[in-house]
């Protein structure tokens, strides 16, 4: 059985492809030309295409669903603050911090970000996840 604590962490990382650009558009419907008109996206003022702000922040998704605090677990809440644009070929990392346990409503408070090769905070949030009565001691 799992345990968790404040300051408990765990992470996952994902190279995004120009496929992730393409296969995100055709999902989301979002086909803004600064994700997939290159010849546009160099009028802007990030000189090149940008990926999708949800495509960053669904790499939140498998580190939630999978990782912390993992199976069975129930998104309840996320907030998201876009802090610098993702290109193609970034690799992401999504780091996930444990902040506060609600035992009672078994609500874990976790301090959610996403960094890229260099560092740079690319995202940051916060998710309040529900864990199964199953899914570990809080």
């Amino acid at each position: 059985m799992i345990s968790y604590s404040v300051g408990q962490q765990a992470s996952c990382s994902k190279t995004i492809t120009e496929t992730d650009f393409v296969m995100f558009a055709g999902l989301s419907g979002d086909f803004n030309p600064v994700h997939i008109d290159g010849e546009y996206a160099k009028k802007t003022r990030f000189k090149k295409r940008i990926a999708h702000g949800l495509l960053t922040s669904s790499l939140l998704s498998q580190l939630l669903g999978v990782h912390l605090p993992g199976k069975g677990s129930i998104y309840v809440e996320q907030t998201i603050r876009f802090k610098a644009p993702v290109f193609i070929g970034d690799t992401i990392t999504a780091q996930g911090t444990v902040q506060e346990i609600d035992s009672e409503r078994r609500i874990l408070t976790l301090l959610t970000e996403c960094f890229n090769q260099d560092g740079t905070l690319v995202l940051t949030g916060t998710a309040k996840m529900m864990v199964p009565e199953d899914g570990g001691v809080i």
